[in-house]
């Protein structure tokens, strides 16, 4: 469940030093500049060629077009378009996925060098030319769909947490069913332009080439309004769902958090993996490094947990989710839990600051595995701020991080802040908010 949660946690697993020698011994040799160019319309095409990559490649088009695009009348909107997109593209020359976040939405497909031209004219006819045919299988397939309780926990701690804000929205959207191809139509014409897309490409990619096919496909698409949005402002509050029926409470804390790939956004970072991630299920997990997870497994406080750091363009999340069975320890897990919290800020060591460096290095240069990992962050990083760090800068970046930089984002981000607090399932025992607002900060002496 953790790892699934987290791309930037690093889990302790047997052998796993052998597990990242080698990708951190050839990183060095495949590391290559990210090239953009911003077309006269608006559109920016973002590349890493790869030598190495044995013919393959990952295209894709990332959008600045997530869920927090969509209003209250036509929440869903931004979801439903990127399902009915794959269903009705016609695609054939590799594997197309899509996905829809709080933030963007993105189709990408993995294909190969000398089939590019193919793969950018589909992208090309799918973001400009988009049919609604299965539009009705697709309501349906949303309205049944069964999120899973991590998931539900998460989309309520946004809804909370942003409340009255685009952001708070859930991805799914809450007028599914009576969303027409008309406001769909509508959503695309306003959000699906030029200067809100970002054409990615990663492997065996020659960036001119890629340019030009940007030019031919993509060159007669519409730049929209460059109107700024306003920040979505952080509520303090909570939602508690209790079900005693259920067997297993899901718990989640969170602060505001620092915008992605910002300064604070990587000291966030290290403070996360400090935190840590930990599940029982895990062969190791009575021996891993933090401090939190000794305490959880010791006293079998929870069946699992992780730190986690969410960022989005002009704000973030940062917190920690727990599952646990124990229902009656809730209260204890929240004491131990805000205990290590307001350490971070006071008495955080150097050496669990260089630990955690060197974790968190490790795991983001494991994160980058493949072309469509590479082309996602490369999208990412170029649609929320206009460049991209790749492996070797953004590690040379986590270096550069001291322990006066850790404490510091700590008492900025954490110490005696608002946070959100949801709870689903068994939790009678989950401490009273207002208590838990009073932990975020004990006496200094």
């Amino acid at each position: 469940m953790a790892s699934r949660l987290l791309s930037n946690t690093l889990q302790s697993h047997a052998g796993l030093t052998k597990q990242f020698v080698r990708p951190l011994a050839t990183a060095a040799k495949q590391v290559a500049a990210t090239r953009t160019t911003v077309l006269s319309n608006g559109l920016t095409i973002a590349t890493e060629e790869n030598s190495t990559a044995n013919g393959a490649a990952t295209v894709g088009v990332w959008i600045n077009a997530g869920s927090r695009a969509d209003s209250v009348q036509n929440s869903g909107a931004a979801n439903l378009i990127g399902r009915v997109a794959v269903q009705n593209n016609k695609y054939a020359g590799g594997e197309l996925s899509a996905r829809t976040t709080h933030d963007q939405t993105y189709y990408a497909a993995k294909t190969i060098g000398s089939n590019v031209s193919n793969t950018v004219e589909s992208l090309a006819e799918l973001v400009q030319d988009l049919k609604y045919d299965s539009l009705e299988s697709q309501r349906a397939a949303v309205l049944n769909e069964q999120q899973s309780m991590e998931d539900v926990t998460f989309e309520h701690l946004h809804a909370t947490a942003f409340q009255g804000t685009p952001l708070g929205l859930p991805v799914a959207g809450l007028n599914v069913e009576n969303l027409t191809s008309q406001d769909l139509a509508d959503f695309v014409k306003n959000n699906y332009t030029a200067n809100r897309i970002v054409l990615v490409g990663a492997g065996d990619i020659d960036h001119d080439s890629l340019v030009k096919l940007a030019e031919k496909n993509f060159g007669g698409l519409a730049s929209g309004s460059s109107s700024a949005v306003a920040q979505p402002s952080f509520t303090g509050s909570e939602i508690r769902i209790r079900d005693d029926l259920a067997k297993v409470a899901h718990i989640a804390f969170a602060v505001e958090g620092a915008p992605f790939m910002s300064a604070d956004y990587l000291n966030l970072l290290v403070l996360q993996t400090i935190v840590g991630a930990w599940d029982s299920s895990l062969g190791g997990a009575a021996n891993l490094s933090s401090r939190l997870s000794t305490v959880v497994n010791n006293n079998h406080l929870a069946d699992s947990f992780a730190a986690f750091t969410k960022g989005y363009k002009d704000t973030g999340l940062w917190g920690f989710y727990a599952a646990s069975q124990n229902r009656d320890q809730l209260d204890d897990l929240v004491h131990f839990l805000q205990k290590e919290w307001n350490r971070l800020s006071t008495t955080v060591t150097s050496s669990e600051v260089e630990r955690a460096k060197i974790q968190l290095k490790a795991s983001l240069s494991l994160s980058l595995d493949s072309t469509s990992a590479v082309a996602k962050d490369i999208g990412n990083q170029v649609l929320a701020t206009g460049k991209r760090l790749n492996g070797e800068e953004l590690a040379q970046a986590i270096d550069k991080i001291t322990v006066s930089d850790v404490r510091s984002a700590a008492g900025k981000y954490i110490w005696d802040q608002e946070l959100a607090v949801v709870g689903a399932g068994p939790i009678e025992c989950l401490t009273d908010y207002t208590r838990v607002r009073g932990n975020m900060a004990y006496n200094r002496f």
